[in-house]
């Protein structure tokens, strides 16, 4: 390449960066003075609306956002002293993943492309490991994309990471074959199992949540990234009042007897909770904490934080109230898996709950 068509590339980036940035600035300022000023709020509330920042609008944000990132990748690469890359975020202040059209052509672009199809649709794009009607999305909202829903670009960044869950520093691919093992119930799968390390699920996998996470830094928790806690409550949580909050807030999409909605061709709308089709009792889902976290902060659907803490706790105590497959750590005696791998723990594996002990599993085939 020549010295000339060189510095017209880096002059090129940096105005690309200039306008970019620029931008972002415009956007944001305009989008945040015109959300919180008072017409704003007055225009909406007189034809009974809900409030709220216009998607259009975020979307331009977060993508001169990453424009401006990647302006300011290729500025210093030309030059080690001009600015260095911030973190592209949108306008509610999280990380703001790369669009779908931002997926590159070639080889690279198509094992994204499939890791993303297998992570909305498992049981469809990767059956030989599924074991019930589980899908990665299902935990993971808007395609692994939403905050506070334990979205992949909170997660890639942060393996190898040492889990308390298995005691060994994992890998990232480590961590999905935890996934299939507990979420995807893989011993139920044709494969009798999850994929073995290496695997071109994982592969793919892998380089779908790279690809989400362009731009965000390794080794640091993200806001938004995981699921948020959910402070306890003086009452605790109880089944029983879970089941009038479920009733009225669940029911609609996962069904009376929790069992989901399936489109006409047969494939999963709304997952099963419990029972057979849904997460084993090793799965992270199974804890009580961890599934009234996830509800608090996502549901209903596209209605997050409109439940109480107490109603996410509870409702999530009695979805967790059911049977499901079985933890395939579970070699023994159901009370030495109770005591080895789920002591102490918000859950009621190897508990009484409406008058039997639970945890010893459901499959597919008791369930015929």
């Amino acid at each position: 390449m020549s010295t000339n068509s060189t510095n017209l590339g880096f002059r090129g980036a940096l105005r690309r960066f200039g306008k970019a940035a620029a931008l972002g600035l415009v956007l944001f300022g305009g989008s945040a003075v015109l959300f919180y000023s008072d017409g704003f709020q007055k225009m909406f509330a007189a034809v009974g609306a809900d409030v709220d920042l216009p998607e259009v609008a975020g979307i331009e944000v977060a993508q001169a956002n990453r424009e401006a990132m990647h302006a300011a990748r290729a500025a210093w690469l030309e030059d080690i002293n001009a600015p260095a890359p911030s973190i592209p975020i949108g306008p509610d202040g999280y990380f703001a993943p790369p669009s779908e059209d931002e997926i590159p052509d070639g080889p690279f672009g198509e094992s994204i492309r499939r890791g993303r199809d297998i992570f909305v649709n498992t049981p469809k794009y990767a059956p030989q490991y599924s074991g019930n009607s589980q899908s990665c999305v299902n935990c993971h909202l808007d395609a692994g994309r939403k905050e506070n829903s334990a979205p992949l670009w909170g997660a890639y960044t942060k393996y190898p990471m040492y889990r308390g869950k298995n005691k060994m520093v994992n890998t990232y691919q480590e961590r999905i074959k935890g996934c299939f093992t507990y979420s995807m119930n893989a011993q139920a799968s044709p494969a009798g199992g999850p994929p073995p390390l290496g695997d071109q699920v994982y592969l793919d996998l892998e380089a779908y949540a790279f690809w989400l996470a362009s731009g965000a830094p390794t080794g640091q928790v993200l806001p938004g990234a995981g699921y948020p806690k959910v402070p306890e409550t003086e009452l605790g949580y109880d089944y029983n009042r879970g089941e009038k909050v479920y009733a009225q807030n669940c029911a609609i999409c996962h069904g009376d007897d929790g069992q989901g909605r399936r489109e006409a061709d047969g494939s999963v709308r709304f997952p099963p909770l419990w029972g057979p089709e849904a997460y084993n009792w090793g799965a992270g889902m199974a804890r009580i904490n961890t599934a009234a976290s996830f509800i608090k902060y996502n549901m209903p659907l596209s209605q997050g934080q409109t439940l109480s803490d107490q109603d996410a706790w509870d409702v999530a105590a009695y979805i967790n109230s059911f049977e499901r497959p079985k933890d395939p750590r579970q070699t023994g005696s159901l009370e030495e898996a109770r005591q080895t791998f789920h002591k102490n723990e918000q859950s009621y594996y190897g508990k009484e709950v409406r008058g039997k002990i639970i945890g010893h599993g459901v499959s597919r085939e008791q369930a015929l």
